[in-house]
């Protein structure tokens, strides 16, 4: 087994090993991962945070130790909290690294850093402020970053920045936490989750006070939640309908 961590500020994590396949997530300056197969130009690896598994380019990433690996793995996340911040190689050179990102690994790539960042978990109510940092970020399917995310992205970014674990795709984070009854129940920093026609666990967006949600939809926004569902306040149609509210932490 071999191990690895992103050197770069943001890299494709795609669902073949070729520069045109789908872009199915992001993986972030500081984020370690297991290399579970390898081709001639690709890694599939399978990230330490959420076992999320997609292929990446070998130029993109630095092999690490499987003992460094577990060292870093057992340590509290420190994660850069500015929208874009610059780490200084020893060569002096400067490389951008944006929110979100982990500082953990400084020491093993030889990396310096003095920017602001977060090692706490934070209260809940701190989840609603860090969703703002994210506001009007265009919609980027795969993406979890300032300049472009998706549904999933941006609702799993927020929670890791304030210290909470939850897994990438929204049908997966549907799986985790409290199923709440009534949206009355719910209070803010409380995920909603929406589906298809078929059924499928499509959509998530983070729950406001005054039956607002903020989320992911072209761009992060804030709409109106009721009982059916997200009403687009621009549109003033409904675009997503309502499955289920989950109390994550």
């Amino acid at each position: 087994m071999q191990y690895g961590v992103c050197n770069l500020s943001i890299i494709p994590l795609r669902s073949e090993a070729t520069d045109v396949s789908e872009l199915v997530s992001q993986v972030l300056y500081g984020e370690i991962f297991k290399v579970i197969e390898q081709r001639k130009q690709w890694s599939k690896i399978r990230l330490e945070f959420d076992a999320y598994e997609g292929w990446i380019d070998i130029k993109q990433y630095l092999e690490i130790s499987k003992e460094d690996y577990t060292h870093i793995k057992h340590q509290d996340l420190k994660l850069s909290t500015d929208l874009v911040e610059f780490i200084q190689a020893k060569n002096n050179a400067l490389y951008p690294i944006v929110l979100g990102s982990s500082l953990n690994c400084l020491s093993i790539l030889g990396h310096s850093f003095d920017g602001d960042f977060t090692k706490t978990l934070n209260s809940k109510s701190n989840i609603i402020n860090t969703a703002f940092l994210y506001l009007n970020v265009p919609y980027l399917w795969g993406g979890k970053t300032p300049f472009g995310i998706d549904c999933s992205g941006f609702t799993q970014m927020v929670y890791k920045l304030n210290g909470f674990r939850i897994m990438r795709d929204a049908s997966q984070q549907a799986t985790q936490g409290e199923a709440l009854s009534f949206i009355e129940e719910s209070e803010p920093g409380d995920l909603a989750f929406f589906d298809n026609s078929e059924g499928v666990i499509v959509h998530v967006g983070i729950i406001m006070d005054n039956n607002y949600i903020i989320h992911a939809h072209g761009k992060v926004r804030i709409d109106m939640l009721d009982h059916s569902g997200i009403y687009n306040v621009d549109t003033k149609m409904h675009t997503h309908k309502l499955r289920v509210i989950k109390k994550i932490v």
